[in-house]
């Protein structure tokens, strides 16, 4: 009988991984709360394709030790393939599937509601209602549709996180090197990031870690943005340099700073601090501030985009299994 085996399934997936085994019977699936690892690869002895996700790095021991099982149809249940010693798997002959696309909804409804907490400087309000301190001023907020949103990254987040934003009333305009063409027949692109950076009050990021792309908000970015900015980062947290961030809030030219990304996240997102002292003093700092919304990674957590994960990284493992083409290959040779 063919096996999947699937590793790091949280409680909030086991509904997801039931419904997929109750909908292909003739499939023998089980699984682990653990991560895949060199030590936990042996958990799948047997199988003929497995289904991962975590934040840690699968490096050359971990894929190795997949090799020795005789398992090489791998499939992720996000889109990231930043952690996977590339070149390795495709040495060993794996065949490797993501879910690229699993709710841009949950993603961009998150960037829009916590852009719009700032700009009511609701965490501020929060703190106040908290001491019983009921006066308004100064705690005064700006309405969304008196906003030019710049949006950095048209894909499915980025047009959905547009189209949020203009049914406030906003003003949206974008700029993307791959310019979607309906877009800009509508006449949403500007042609260089400086006029995004010149004309927003509210900046999004939309875009991939790329090497190009690390770092592109920094001290000389930040000094070409608008006096009062509100900048967010639900994409990828090396896009954002967090010191120039700092700076930016220490000297009031950002007035707040959506951080769903962290680029110090590993080893701090997704584990519990409760009752300790947080080890990363910078992050403290930020979360501490009451113009800085910190959420752990967390833009994507919704039942709908937590089923799609699942469900999609099973189904391309068992295309894999069966020498079908996959719905979402990641293509090893375009890679390298």
């Amino acid at each position: 009988m063919t096996k999947i085996f699937a590793y790091a399934i949280r409680k909030d997936e086991e509904p997801y991984v039931t419904e997929w085994k109750n909908a292909h019977k003739d499939i023998d699936v089980d699984y682990t709360d653990q991560l895949l690892t060199p030590e936990t690869a042996k958990l799948a002895k047997g199988a003929d394709g497995v289904v991962t996700y975590q934040q840690l790095d699968y490096k050359a021991d971990t894929i190795e030790a997949l090799d020795k099982l005789g398992i090489h149809n791998w499939s992720l249940r996000n889109v990231g393939i930043d952690n996977i010693d590339l070149p390795k798997a495709k040495s060993l002959g794996f065949k490797l599937t993501n879910v690229p696309v699993y709710s841009p909804n949950a993603i961009a409804e998150h960037a829009v509601v916590q852009a719009a907490r700032l700009l009511r400087q609701d965490k501020r309000m929060d703190e106040k209602i908290a001491r019983h301190d009921f006066r308004w001023a100064p705690t005064i907020g700006r309405e969304v549709r008196d906003q030019t949103v710049g949006v950095i990254g048209t894909g499915h987040i980025g047009q959905v996180f547009m189209k949020l934003m203009e049914a406030f009333g906003a003003k949206v305009i974008a700029y993307d090197i791959y310019r979607n063409p309906e877009l800009e027949k509508q006449g949403y692109y500007v042609d260089t990031l400086d006029e995004i950076y010149a004309q927003s009050d509210v900046i999004s990021l939309h875009v991939p870690d790329t090497p190009e792309n690390v770092h592109m908000i920094n001290d000389e970015s930040i000094k070409k943005m608008k006096d009062g900015v509100v900048i967010v980062n639900v994409s990828r947290g090396p896009l954002v340099d967090t010191d120039a961030v700092i700076r930016g809030l220490d000297s009031g030219k950002i007035f707040g700073f959506v951080m769903d990304t962290y680029e110090s996240e590993v080893g701090i997102f997704n584990n519990d601090f409760s009752n300790k002292e947080l080890p990363d003093k910078r992050l403290a700092d930020l979360i501490a501030r009451p113009n800085v919304l910190v959420t752990p990674h967390t833009a994507f957590y919704t039942t709908h985009a937590v089923r799609n994960m699942v469900v999609k990284a099973f189904d391309n493992n068992l295309k894999l299994i069966k020498g079908e083409t996959p719905d979402t290959p990641v293509d090893l040779d375009k890679e390298f």
